[in-house]
């Protein structure tokens, strides 16, 4: 006997409901009101192989509504994937199960990107359709020719990234973006009309996307709806109004089934109303067989791609890209010599600029960008022209005043594969792309944040602009590594590190201000191990000075002055906070020895966090409130930033 699509579909429902049930913790709706949808997204339109998760030209789909994440497993595991198994489904949002509360790229083939904080699933499948594009410009259709699929809900369309998202997808006209809408119109709270009223579909349409409706319980009226966006050559948005729950006869369609478990007894209901006789967890033969026939279509794509591959012209290219690696060493050796024979006097924004101009020369999967701030970010090159609608060969996007869309977007680059993202904005304004910010480093994927403007050296702009707290904020963040360089040397140093670092995402912190070149050789990377003597006591050593970026060179003025009065000072630049911590302990004691000296930090931001480098017998040059409105020279002087200030304070600890 056939297995019908209904039966399919009710698959998904019932190890939903089962999962949440299990767990006590969940959220059924979703994935009982989507499931007819991904039903045919799966069986008719999705280009997979589950034998190879990790095949570079399968289609991308992305759970935006990642709340929702057993429709993500419920799909991976009946149309055939290794993981999760149903030991797994059993263990829904267990320790070690890798099936969590929200999907995560890093436990499961299968999961494209890391979702739940919603809306930033959409954005980032924004990426994907950029890298895709790119790519294909490069590799043509034979090697690179795949869509990029998004299951969203309404607070996914409510939250502000997606105003930024699809504003830059229509702009660029990803016509290989298509994203189903699970239009069941309930939030947690209610009815979608408690807190909007808006016309959503008026709103894509006004960026430039394609907009179709669908009934999402109507196979047939499904499969119209997304046969016309894959006609369209905009991005598409699809309408699939659902009743959320679908199949629980008395709490469907309501907020009682968004959130939690639908009970024991209406789980029973749910089962008689659907027809579905087996117990909790168990697939029926001719259901899981039916799934693994019709989904099975993208095994000949993979063969039929795997023959292209094998005698394409740019095999060895394509599968470096894809790869992942990067030697910058012999690109930067002629440029790094340079810079000790020339020494230059420059803000470290603009030693960004020269370094990525060797760089963006020799790696052509560098892909930058800036959010309406290039000319003050330094982040485009003479490689590097615009892509756009017109020439997705491009390797800059102007992405407009978007920083949160800018970093979702990247991270979406990233986790699509042949592309290194980078993409600049002021560091205050980091505040806006935060949260992309830490989804990057939950999600290990390799992101160049490059944020200049970096402390009240910026000057007039004011408090508004100058930032305090950002670095010791952003140092938080797990798995981010945060550079803050001091010259032209570090800077090309901390991009080399930044580059080679595959499993997770780097900031640069840069000045406005030109600042005196300090080092005096480039043989080896020094900010490698995060921090390093660049100044040795001439006298008995009685302090230790540690700086980062701008106000190393104030340090080195500091320990002269202090050697003048016989005091002597080491001088430490500590370009990475995270990396020193990460060495040795020999390495560690050698360079702040606990031999009584006083250490003495300066970083022209907050001083929360500093007695995690210093310990107790310190002194903290820093800044504990806003700035102000002044020339950044004016501003420095004013909040005590340098040495005939920061000289006495020295001494009188010393006693």
């Amino acid at each position: 006997m056939t297995v019908s699509e209904q039966q399919m579909a009710n698959a998904i429902r019932v190890l939903a409901m089962d999962a949440v049930q299990a767990a006590n913790s969940g959220h059924p709706g979703m994935p009982m009101g989507m499931a007819d949808v991904a039903t045919v997204l799966y069986c008719d339109y999705l280009k997979f192989d589950p034998a190879d998760p990790h095949w570079p030209d399968r289609d991308r789909l992305v759970l935006s509504a990642g709340h929702g994440s057993m429709l993500a497993y419920a799909t991976l595991h009946l149309s055939g994937y290794a993981k999760p198994t149903m030991d797994d489904i059993r263990n829904f949002r267990q320790l070690h199960s890798p099936c969590a509360g929200h999907p995560e790229n890093f436990e499961l083939a299968g999961i494209e990107a890391t979702t739940g904080p919603l809306g930033q699933g959409l954005a980032m499948a924004v990426g994907m359709a950029i890298a895709e594009r790119h790519l294909n410009t490069i590799f043509g259709d034979e090697l690179v020719d795949h869509k990029s699929w998004v299951i969203a809900g309404d607070g996914c369309l409510m939250e502000g990234i997606n105003h930024e998202a699809i504003g830059l997808a229509g702009h660029l006209q990803l016509g290989r973006l298509n994203v189903l809408w699970d239009d069941n119109r309930i939030t947690i709270d209610g009815a979608v009309d408690l807190s909007s009223s808006e016309d959503i579909a008026a709103r894509y349409r006004a960026t430039g996307w394609h907009v179709v409706a669908c009934d999402g319980h109507d196979f047939a009226d499904i499969r119209r709806a997304i046969d016309e966006a894959l006609a369209d050559p905009r991005p598409s948005l699809i309408a699939c109004r659902t009743i959320i729950g679908y199949g629980a006869p008395n709490k469907q369609g309501s907020s009682k089934v968004h959130g939690s478990p639908l009970g024991e007894d209406e789980i029973a209901a749910t089962r008689s109303a659907l027809g579905w006789g087996y117990a909790p967890f168990e697939i029926p033969a001719d259901v899981r067989e039916a799934w693994l026939e019709r989904t099975a279509g993208g095994k000949n794509h993979h063969l039929r791609w795997q023959s292209a591959l094998a005698t394409h012209s740019q095999k060895d290219e394509f599968e470096r890209r894809m790869s992942g690696e990067i030697e910058t060493a012999a690109a930067m050796s002629g440029y790094m010599a340079q810079l000790v024979a020339d020494r230059p006097k420059a803000a470290t924004r603009k030693s960004s600029e020269m370094a990525l101009g060797p760089l963006t020369d020799a790696f052509p999967e560098l892909l930058g960008g800036s959010a309406d701030l290039t000319g003050s970010n330094n982040t485009k090159t003479t490689a590097l022209k615009p892509l756009n609608k017109d020439d997705y060969s491009g390797r800059y996007i102007y992405y407009g005043i978007r920083e949160f869309g800018m970093a979702a977007a990247m991270n979406g680059m990233a986790l699509h594969g042949g592309i290194i993202p980078f993409g600049g904005t002021f560091l205050i304004f980091s505040d806006y792309a935060r949260p992309a910010i830490r989804l990057s480093a939950l999600q290990g994927v390799r992101v160049v944040y490059v944020l200049t403007h970096d402390s009240i050296g910026q000057g007039e702009d004011g408090p508004t602009h100058q930032p305090v707290e950002h670095l010791q904020s952003l140092r938080m963040i797990p798995n981010l590594e945060v550079f803050r360089p001091c010259d032209a040397i570090e800077v090309a140093e901390c991009w080399q590190l930044a580059l080679a670092r595959k499993q997770g995402p780097s900031v640069l912190a840069l000045s406005r201000q030109d600042l005196e070149m300090v080092r005096t050789s480039a043989d080896e990377n020094l900010s490698a191990k995060g921090a390093y003597r660049i100044a040795s006591a001439r006298s008995a050593r009685r302090v230790i000075i540690v700086a980062t970026g701008s106000e190393v060179a104030l340090a080195v003025d500091v320990a002269k002055m202090l050697e003048d009065r016989g005091v002597g000072a080491d001088v430490v630049s500590m370009p990475s906070i995270s990396r020193f911590k990460a060495q040795d302990f020999a390495y560690r004691s050698d360079i702040l020895p606990d031999d009584g000296s006083l250490r003495v930090s300066i970083e022209a931001g907050t001083t929360f966090g500093w007695s995690d480098v210093t310990g107790s017998n310190a002194l903290h040059i820093g800044i504990d409130r806003f700035g102000a409105s002044a020339p950044g020279k004016v501003l420095m002087e004013h909040f005590g930033f340098s040495a005939e200030k920061i000289t006495p304070q020295i001494i009188a600890r010393l006693g």
